[in-house]
């Protein structure tokens, strides 16, 4: 890595997001294709008409906002395994995941310390070593030289699975971030994927992915 990449890896990170805080990216498989035979059946047969590619790609497109939308209206209307299960259990499940992705997502460089041990204490395993490391090596000296402050705040939220010891919540959140360079600050709206596990009776957070 140069200088340059350091810096804008530094000028990049500096403000914890869903994508930053996200540990690994997932491998995107590109859709596998077939080809046809194709049989000649003679000179007099008809020829088919082909479709234009730009109306088979809005026809994809609009496939794709329709199948969207339908998934979820068919997760907060259909699909609620959080129904199956204690409501306590549940509450403790949803509380876990909303404090927690706001404590990832909320610091300012005067409270940077604090900030961060708060969060900390909110999750597990590898991604709490991962976000340990990060904050550390990344945020915390770009945050104090370009005193970056950002605040989340999550405005829904659902289980999406549940059992008596792990349970991923769907949550979508506001971000707002100030900084020297953007005194009036960014607002970013997002949705992430957290999966929780349960110690000793307390939910903490182990994943935290994109949507």
């Amino acid at each position: 890595m140069t200088a340059d990449d350091k810096d804008s890896t530094e000028s990049e990170a500096v403000e914890l997001s869903v994508s930053s805080v996200d540990q690994e990216s997932g491998d995107t498989a590109e859709p596998e294709t077939h080809g046809g035979a194709t049989e000649t059946v003679g000179a007099a047969a008809p020829r088919r008409r082909r479709t234009p590619k730009w109306l088979a790609a809005a026809v994809l497109a609009v496939l794709l906002v329709t199948s969207a939308g339908a998934t979820t209206w068919l997760y907060f209307n259909q699909y609620r395994p959080d129904q199956l299960v204690d409501n306590d259990a549940q509450q403790a499940v949803l509380k876990a995941a909303n404090d927690g992705t706001v404590a990832l997502l909320s610091y300012s460089p005067d409270t940077l310390d604090k900030d961060f041990t708060n969060a900390k204490s909110r999750l597990t395993g590898d991604f709490l070593s991962y976000y340990t490391n990060f904050t550390q090596q990344i945020v915390t000296p770009a945050a104090k030289q370009k005193s970056v402050k950002t605040s989340a705040a999550v405005i829904r939220k659902g289980i999406a699975e549940i059992h008596s010891d792990r349970a991923v919540v769907l949550v979508f959140l506001n971000q707002v971030t100030t900084s020297k360079e953007n005194p009036d600050g960014s607002y970013t709206t997002s949705a992430v994927k957290v999966g929780l596990e349960r110690h000793d009776g307390t939910w903490l957070i182990s994943a935290f992915d994109p949507v």
